[in-house]
């Protein structure tokens, strides 16, 4: 029965989605039903063979040491801070946005990222029926992080029409950073955290499908060249990188500090009219009954609610440090599709972040498409969350 629910709830979620959509009669159902199948097909390598995992963690090794790169020249500056057992998240994960930003412009100077991003995107492309830029979107983020990644394909964003920006926008919203990868495994199974991290990039092609349908020419499915005129000499570019990988971590640190105060605030003030109310348990409330949805019992489907409140209005960091308390006392299932949910970026912070980025990296006109667009990002990055755990959900029992 729970595993009916569970595959139950795949339908649900996408049935919601599609009635959020602005654009229902430009939805194309044919790629996304080849994407679902895909999904389900990855899940089960991954979970049911030892290549998977195997794959998986080589790709994983290859970010943990861009990161650590990263953090030799964080190490260099703040010799004491990086000292400490707990580093705090400016110098984890915003930080080393500097050298990540730095390390794919040199890859785009010397025209292999350039590259990348015209093939990979073609081969995905083919199966999602997006444009190339898009699709080759998709699968940066599953290491790079949402910030690292828009700012990777800035000079390809730079040029693109509104709707394609606010699909990179809703897209976004369901990346993970490789520089906290790490993190996550100290506190939750590396398995589901593996596994989430493929299903959300596919999960993301589906849902940008529904919520904003994007066709464009094969004269606009291009990947965006700087002429030569415009190209300027190594050293002055690499510079430039690193100076607008310090704008990105100024801009996007005010954008966390400042959604995470006001979650404190307001919860404050709900307290004043109900005592113990918080955001977080108005949003347990309501993910209650997709918490069902993916095969929980009653006891269980109120806990995992709970952590979807908590992702949602603080962040994915609490959450797993509340699961990880808990792990001894429940079910596989649960574990598997409470760890699948929280492996993401999905929640209000991340909206900010993503505004920051556009307004630091493109014009300023460019980042109100996201602020007039809030809603579906968030409707975007809760049900890529929710498809994830529910495909995962299905395999283990």
């Amino acid at each position: 029965m729970y595993f009916l629910l569970n595959l139950l709830g795949v339908f649900v979620v996408m049935g919601v989605v599609f009635l959020c959509s602005p654009k229902k009669k430009e939805i194309k159902w044919r790629p996304i039903a080849s994407l679902l199948v895909v999904e389900v097909l990855i899940t089960w390598f991954m979970l049911g063979t030892s290549i998977g995992t195997w794959i998986i963690n080589k790709i994983a090794s290859f970010f943990t040491w861009l990161i650590s790169c990263a953090n030799d020249g964080i190490t260099f500056a703040f010799p004491s801070v990086m000292g400490n057992e707990t580093v705090d998240f400016f110098f984890s994960a915003l930080l080393p946005i500097i050298f990540v930003v730095t390390f794919f412009d040199i890859l785009s100077y010397f025209g292999i990222l350039t590259w990348i991003i015209d093939k990979v995107g073609w081969v995905i492309s083919k199966v999602s029926r997006l444009p190339k830029l898009e699709s080759f979107f998709a699968i940066q983020m599953m290491f790079l992080g949402n910030t690292e990644a828009l700012a990777v394909i800035r000079n390809q964003l730079s040029v693109l029409k509104d709707n394609r920006l606010l699909t990179f926008g809703i897209m976004s919203m369901s990346s993970i950073s490789g520089s906290i990868i790490g993190a996550y495994l100290t506190m939750v199974p590396a398995t589901y955290v593996f596994t989430a991290i493929p299903l959300n990039c596919l999960n993301a092609l589906i849902l940008v499908s529904l919520l904003n349908p994007v066709h464009v020419t094969k004269e606009e499915d291009m990947i965006y060249v700087p002429p030569k005129s415009e190209k300027k000499d190594f050293f002055s570019t690499i510079s430039n990188s690193m100076l607008v990988g310090m704008n990105m971590v100024i801009v996007i640190l005010a954008m966390v500090i400042g959604y995470v105060a006001l979650t404190s605030a307001l919860n404050g003030i709900l307290g004043v009219i109900v005592d113990g109310l918080t955001v977080q348990k108005i949003f347990s409330y309501i993910f209650s009954p997709f918490a069902f949805l993916l095969g929980l019992t009653g006891h269980d489907a109120m806990y995992v609610a709970q952590l979807m409140g908590i992702k949602l209005a603080t962040n994915e960091f609490v959450a797993m440090m509340d699961l990880k308390k808990n792990l001894d006392t429940l079910p596989p299932h649960t574990i598997a599709v409470a760890t699948t949910f929280l492996t993401s970026f999905a929640n209000f912070s991340t909206v900010g972040m993503i505004y920051g980025t556009y307004n630091s990296t493109l014009s300023e006109g460019k980042s109100t498409i996201i602020g007039k667009n809030v809603w579906k990002l968030l409707v975007s990055g809760i049900a890529v969350s929710l498809l994830s755990a529910m495909i995962v959900g299905l395999f283990v029992w």
